[in-house]
């Protein structure tokens, strides 16, 4: 079984949000995958209502660093929860470049997640320049140090990491197998040298960067990883039960 996450970013309102499921859902009633759409927080109430039952899990793709209440325009863990949600995603790299956050800010989104009972998508990845000097390995290793500081072994359970090359991410770029595997691999490492080997093997690790049904066969042969993290692919609901049903 594989972890298929669907990513919408700001797409998706609440009526989209139900013909898209009316259409959806249907498609992947016979998969054995777990499947997660991360959709707007304006769309989780309704998405939570349709998907009831239906063996579909949903994720909200932001939370606020804070949990005092007067953060304008912000969502917190209660609130993400209670709205459906399941799983938040956490670091995604636009969050990163378009709002300055980093992996501090991370951190403690990740314990406010956990704390409110929420699971987490941490989003890590090497931009280009990093992949070119071949410093890729030292920038996965500080972005999952830093984020998972001061998380308990036993909550790591809780947490799927997300690999998402910045330089794959909407480009028709995508690592070979042998890339893949090398950048899972250093994930790993790095959680089995902070926490231990068990946790290095058994914390989930899905691939995102490109993926549409077209390319997506070349990685499923790959036991290293868990999963996918679909962006623009995930918006045509037959586009994405297609993919699923290949998986």
């Amino acid at each position: 079984m594989k972890k298929i996450i669907g990513n919408f970013k700001m797409n998706q309102t609440p009526s989209q949000t139900k013909d898209y499921l009316i259409n959806f859902l249907p498609r992947v009633d016979a998969t054995k995958n777990e499947i997660i759409l991360c959709f707007p927080a304006t769309s989780l109430t309704t998405a939570k209502f349709l998907v009831e039952g239906r063996g579909v899990k949903l994720g909200g793709q932001n939370i606020c660093d804070e949990e005092i209440n007067h953060n304008m325009g912000e969502v917190n863990g209660v609130m993400i929860r209670e709205a459906g949600a399941e799983y938040v995603v956490v670091g995604h790299s636009e969050r990163r470049s378009k709002y300055k956050e980093n992996t501090r800010t991370n951190n403690r989104k990740i314990k406010i997640a956990l704390k409110n009972r929420l699971k987490v998508i941490l989003c890590v990845g090497e931009n280009l320049a990093e992949r070119n000097t071949l410093k890729m390995l030292d920038s996965l290793k500080n972005q999952i140090e830093e984020s998972l500081k001061g998380i308990y072994e036993n909550e790591l359970q809780h947490i799927t990491i997300a690999y998402e090359p910045i330089w794959a991410i909407g480009t028709g770029k995508l690592p070979t197998n042998k890339e893949l595997e090398n950048a899972v691999k250093a994930i790993r490492k790095v959680i089995c040298d902070d926490f231990s080997e068990k946790a290095g093997q058994s914390i989930d690790v899905v691939y995102g960067g490109s993926l549409d049904a077209k390319n997506i066969g070349q990685y499923l042969k790959l036991d290293t990883i868990d999963g996918f993290f679909v962006g623009g692919s995930c918006l045509d609901p037959a586009g994405f039960a297609q993919i699923i049903k290949l998986i």
